[in-house]
């Protein structure tokens, strides 16, 4: 058989009896490809879909031994019966130019009618290739992508309750409205393809704002804990001193799997939930207040930050984790002790002044669902969001021992229903605290979030959470009541602008945030609160 007319039975083999027409326009060169660059079979048999039986089978082991030209899938498929466009035939004639010496009658035949798609193709190549190479000379690593996300809050708070000292003290600290940002740049690098080392490169400025900083007591009584935003970032660099605007790492640490059930990460800054093999929540997609971001245990998920270690084992939607993390494992100096400021000096690995959590937790998700039960034992580290006198506690009375239940549900398709995330969390305290009067106080948390995805328009989404973010429930004192109850809402609503911005209007209000604090303040007198935070924001978040 001459080799035009083998030519044209190999195209046949996929469906080509007449050339189908296409334009330029419509030149797949990812589909192309394997023509020109996929390695070539050497022999039939490597096709497990073409048999001897096939009426172009004879053509085609001849092309395939003599010139060797033709490719086949990656799935070592040739899937004969698939249409082909002159492009695609086109490309199969340029493989085969490349490796024959003796050009014919039938061959320049051949050329002549594939003339025009060949001249397409190849310019098509030759302009992918120097865009190719363009890249390739510009890139900053071959090994590492770039993530980032930064986000602008303009906003205020506005303050009521029954005492207008400590009311007045509030909008003296918080009542501006304010202009904040936070910025993350995420460096994520594989050097095997399984493995991951990510370096966070920080910097924010809501140190000095209206929604950032820790909770406060004493003198003025204003609240500063509990209106925190999950993207209140800025640098801690000690009392008395801005360190907003500073770059810092936020995170360093690597994982990498063992076998395909077994993940182990470790790190000089590495985060408590870093190492957790899943998260019990899907609320929300747009964070507003923190408090609503701990799957309702802000005690046992501290989020607690710094230099650690954990393993999880996950098999058929089971998962284990655990792990221990040491705020000040980086310190030298295993004595714990403060400075004027009250500043903790001190730390290591597995002393007093570590400022220390040892985590472990069981969880199942499903496809469209999750739960989970996790422990969580902290030394000098109290929840990650509550009333002051609950953070107060954990930091600064000793040990503490904490226990979460979460657990997420979300429809399989986006309408009237929304998504349900719900957790609680019980925090026991070992030692006394002499400022509140406490002695091995008891703490409790809970939430629930509801989140409508595709929410009136495709791609935006609407959400409200409410709960009691950490609080006394028992001072541990039968002279001494609690009275650190409050409550938390949010409403959000985020428009997904383009695919890389979205603005989020947002609404919050919290009945006493002072709690136990607040009743001190008052005179011990909580016939109503001395204080409520009503609160609105808009962010925006842009995505690179």
């Amino acid at each position: 058989m001459k080799l035009f007319q083998k030519l044209l039975l190999a195209p046949a083999a996929l469906g080509l009896m007449a050339p189908v027409a296409a334009s330029a326009a419509d030149l797949n060169i990812a589909g192309l490809s394997q023509y020109g660059s996929e390695e070539q079979v050497t022999s039939i048999t490597q096709f497990s879909d073409v048999q001897p039986t096939d009426w172009a089978y004879q053509a085609l082991s001849n092309l395939i031994e003599r010139y060797g030209c033709v490719a086949g899938y990656p799935n070592g498929t040739y899937r004969g019966s698939r249409a082909m466009t002159r492009y695609e035939a086109a490309a199969l004639l340029n493989a085969c130019l490349d490796r024959i010496t003796e050009v014919t009658d039938e061959l320049k035949r051949l050329m002549k009618e594939f003339e025009k798609e060949l001249a397409v193709l190849k310019g098509r190549v030759d302009g992918l290739e120097a865009k190719v190479g363009e890249l390739e000379a510009t890139q900053f690593s071959t090994t590492t992508k770039l993530k980032g996300i930064a986000t602008f809050v303009l906003g205020a708070n506005s303050f009521g309750g029954s005492n207008g000292r400590i009311k007045d003290a509030a909008r003296d600290l918080e009542g501006a409205t304010a202009f904040a940002y936070d910025v993350r740049l995420n460096f994520d690098t594989s050097f095997t393809g399984k493995d991951l080392l990510r370096t966070t490169l920080r910097a924010g400025n809501f140190g000095d704002s209206a929604w950032g900083g820790a909770p406060t007591v004493g003198g003025n009584g204003a609240n500063l804990g509990l209106n925190a935003l999950e993207v209140a970032f800025q640098e801690n660099c000690g009392t008395g001193m801005d360190c907003g605007d500073v770059v810092a790492i936020n995170r360093l640490f690597y994982q990498f799997p063992i076998g395909d059930k077994v993940t182990v990460t470790f790190g000089g800054r590495v985060r408590q939930d870093d190492m957790l093999a899943m998260w019990p929540s899907v609320y929300p997609a747009d964070t507003v207040l923190d408090v609503f971001t701990y799957a309702g245990a802000p005690g046992t998920y501290s989020l607690n930050l710094g230099a650690g270690a954990g393993v999880w084992y996950q098999d058929n939607g089971w998962s284990f984790s655990i792990n221990y993390v040491a705020a000040n494992g980086d310190n030298g100096s295993p004595v714990s002790r403060y400075d004027a400021d009250g500043n903790q000096l001190g730390g290591g690995i597995g002393t007093a002044a570590s400022n220390e959590t040892f985590t472990a937790q069981i969880g199942y998700a499903a496809s469209n669902w999750g739960a989970a039960v996790a422990y969580n034992y902290g030394n000098g580290v109290g929840p990650a969001s509550g009333t002051p006198a609950a953070v107060l506690a954990g930091a600064y009375a000793g040990s503490n021992n904490s226990v979460a239940v979460s657990a997420y549900w979300q429809p399989s398709q986006s309408g009237f229903i929304p998504s349900i995330s719900a957790g609680w969390g019980i925090t026991g305290y070992s030692n006394y605290d002499d400022g509140f009067n406490f002695d091995g106080p008891t703490a409790n948390s809970w939430y629930v979030g509801l989140q409508w995805d595709d929410a009136f328009i495709k791609g935006n989404a609407l959400g409200m959470a409410l709960g009691q973010p950490t609080f006394i429930t028992n001072t541990g004192r039968d002279s001494q009541s609690a009275q650190d109850g409050n409550w938390a809402w949010e409403w959000w609503y985020k428009f997904q602008v383009t695919d890389n911005i979205s603005v989020t209007p947002a609404l919050y209000y919290l009945s006493n945030p002072l709690g136990q604090a607040g009743w001190e303040l008052n005179g011990r007198s909580n016939s109503s609160a001395p204080l409520t935070n009503f609160g609105g924001i808009i962010k925006t978040t842009f995505k690179f």
